[in-house]
């Protein structure tokens, strides 16, 4: 395993500074403090800091001194900063102090290794080109922090030739990374279905359309789109995970809603189920007199990762870690991640990294990241950049 030693030598300070993240976390467009204390970091390192991208977003600008200096040659390195709205029972002497806020992703450590990387670029700059170090707000939720840095301007104003992503993946060994080629996530949207109908008394249901009835229906129909409509060999996932009607017992509502989402790899795929959802929750509901509409809610775009880039990343890995630490086997998995806007508008690739086999799952309330990771990850950062800006 060939780590960096400036970054192994760092892994004790690299980790308070994860501690201290962890202690101290914000949700979604809210992430004042942490864009404050990671712009403190990058200025002592001598790293100038362009503010307020997606409201609480920066970029940390890191300029080589190797060969041309007039190169043009730059790539983007990007960590996500916010937790989730949700309480800790972690009960770690860092445990969060912000009720219903905590790091149940590993967000700060993505940063922290981003940070970690970013003090050793700007120490050394062995490198020809412009190192783009990318702390994005709001991942979590929807909330489209990296669309929100895109539409103000981010590639505009730093234009790099591609951009990098990486998350630490409970279930894989440490030491071990993936660089999916092509898909690494599904994309997600929320749809909720309104089934219509028409009200009235309990004891005469013969003078009412049910809507609940046939919001049954629907349920059992659209379950077939997967099990019996899509190819085997594509990927989707349909889960209905909101019902809502009625007031009363003893009446029989004029409405129903079902919500969930549609998951799926493909674009096309996409396309056609969110049609069908509708026709086929039409179709069944109407055999009980009722109609249905459909309000979608589009999510993120699946997570592609650009073959040539993605294999890039797996030679990066091997050399780093060794011939036996790439993972080719492990399958995309149907979550779903907004760097996908960002491999939408340039070249690049999405990397897992192994944070080991008895981590707590991802969106836990006893999730920790693992600080081992700290200086793996900060290493494959400094010798991604380097090696690109050879």
């Amino acid at each position: 395993m060939k780590i960096v030693e400036g970054l192994y030598a760092a892994h004790e300070e690299l980790t308070s500074w994860r501690q201290h993240l962890h202690q101290n976390p914000e949700i979604a467009y809210e992430e004042e403090d942490t864009s404050n204390f990671v712009a403190g970091k990058l200025e002592s390192f001598g790293v100038k800091v362009h503010r307020n991208f997606g409201g609480t977003g920066l970029v940390g600008v890191i300029e080589g001194n190797q060969g041309d200096l007039q190169s043009g040659k730059a790539i983007g390195l990007r960590a996500d900063m916010d937790a989730l709205p949700m309480p800790e029972e972690t009960n770690l002497p860092y445990a969060s102090k912000r009720d219903n806020r905590m790091h149940a992703c590993g967000h700060d450590g993505h940063t922290t290794m981003l940070l970690g990387a970013a003090r050793y670029l700007a120490q050394t700059r062995n490198f020809n080109g412009t190192v783009y170090c990318i702390f994005q707000p709001a991942e979590e939720g929807g909330n489209a922090g990296a669309r929100s840095m895109i539409n103000d301007g981010l590639f505009e104003k730093f234009h790099m030739d591609s951009v990098w992503g990486m998350h630490n993946w409970p279930g894989l060994e440490v030491g071990r990374a993936v660089a999916h080629c092509g898909p690494a996530m599904a994309g997600a949207d929320i749809f909720i279905l309104t089934v219509n109908g028409k009200g009235g008394h309990a004891a005469m249901p013969h003078l009412t359309r049910d809507p609940i009835a046939a919001t049954g229906m629907c349920v059992v129909a659209l379950q077939t789109l997967i099990s019996r409509q899509l190819d085997p060999f594509d990927h989707a996932v349909i889960s209905l995970t909101k019902l809502e009607a009625g007031s009363a017992y003893n009446v029989i509502p004029a409405s129903a809603t079902i919500g969930g989402t549609v998951r799926t790899m493909k674009a096309q795929t996409r396309e056609r189920l969110i049609r069908e959802i509708e026709t086929v929750a039409q179709n069944a509901a109407a055999t009980l007199g009722c109609d249905v509409s459909m309000e979608l809610r589009p999510g993120y775009p699946p997570t592609l990762n650009h073959e040539e880039d993605a294999l890039y990343a797996r030679a990066v890995i091997t050399d780093m870690l060794g011939p036996d630490a790439l993972e080719t086997e492990m399958n995309p998995v149907m979550g779903a991640e907004d760097f996908s806007f960002m491999l939408q508008q340039k070249p690049g690739a999405y990397i897992w990294l192994g944070a080991g086999m008895d981590s707590e799952n991802l969106h836990s309330p006893h999730f920790d990241f693992n600080d081992d990771l700290l200086p793996i990850g900060s290493s494959f950062w400094v010798q991604l950049a380097e090696s690109k800006l050879a």
